[in-house]
């Protein structure tokens, strides 16, 4: 095959990427109205009834209303062994206005739509590696930094406080998309720390600022809060409001 020829496959795949991603992003969260939009299950969970085994999953869909076109919103979801339904753990700005913290912690369909927008699973673990991991994610919700807080941009929001569990449960090793804006906040005061899949190292200045660099990550630069970077080990460019354009996100993992 010759050069001219790989260069229009290779042209050819990426302009492909960008209609599809143009495509989802176009087709996600039509509804503007919370009130009607979808919160169905996607099917993308085990059944309780039918894994018996404990289960962790990631998941991030474009956010609600003008805050989908640049950003996703994230989760995570955990079922115990034996247990007969999933726990949902997630940061909503919206209870400010109620009088209540941000950090949402309560039995729920894993993988619901966000208000129209389908989830994307980023991970799941099971059996033994799960049961390891639930514990420290219980204890990490509790003692979230910023109960009281939240910031679409640049941080500490939704993808914040998902960001800080992975980083501080080796059993997941991923990372959020490149257009989860926020997943950069490391702390008030913290500019160095270890890169979400835990394979590298990174520097940040209250989200607005930084680089990342990992195994897993690639090469990553944050600038305002949005994030530029290209992966080496899954070949992809990452790029601000579509996301990753090339091989998808770190594989789901079952041991």
């Amino acid at each position: 095959m010759g050069f001219f020829e790989r260069s229009t496959r290779r042209k050819s795949r990426l302009a492909a990427a960008l209609v599809g991603a143009s495509l989802a992003l176009a087709a996600c969260s039509s509804n503007d109205d919370w009130r009607t939009a979808s919160r169905e299950s996607a099917g993308l969970a085990p059944l309780p009834s039918v894994e018996r085994e404990a289960v962790v999953q990631v998941y991030a869909a474009r956010a609600f209303r003008w805050r989908k076109y640049f950003a996703v919103h994230a989760w995570i979801a955990t079922k115990e062994r034996d247990a007969a339904a999933y726990r949902v753990y997630q940061v909503v700005g919206w209870n400010l206005g109620r009088g209540e913290g941000v950090v949402v912690d309560r039995e729920d369909f894993p993988d619901r739509y966000w208000y129209g927008a389908r989830p994307e699973l980023i991970q799941t673990i099971r059996g033994a590696a799960a049961e390891r991991a639930i514990p420290r994610i219980r204890e990490l919700v509790a003692g979230y930094a910023y109960p009281e807080t939240y910031r679409a941009w640049p941080g500490p929001n939704s993808n914040t406080f998902v960001a800080h569990i992975i980083r501080h449960v080796p059993e997941l090793g991923v990372e959020l998309p490149p257009h989860a804006v926020g997943k950069d906040w490391i702390g008030r005061g913290d500019f160095f720390g270890r890169s979400e899949s835990g394979t590298g190292v990174q520097f940040s200045v209250y989200g607005v600022l930084g680089a990342t660099l990992g195994l897993a990550e690639g090469v990553e630069v944050n600038l305002l809060g949005l994030s530029f970077g290209v992966d080496l080990w899954r070949p992809a460019l990452k790029l601000p409001m579509i996301g990753r354009l090339g091989f998808p996100d770190a594989p789901v993992f079952e041991p």
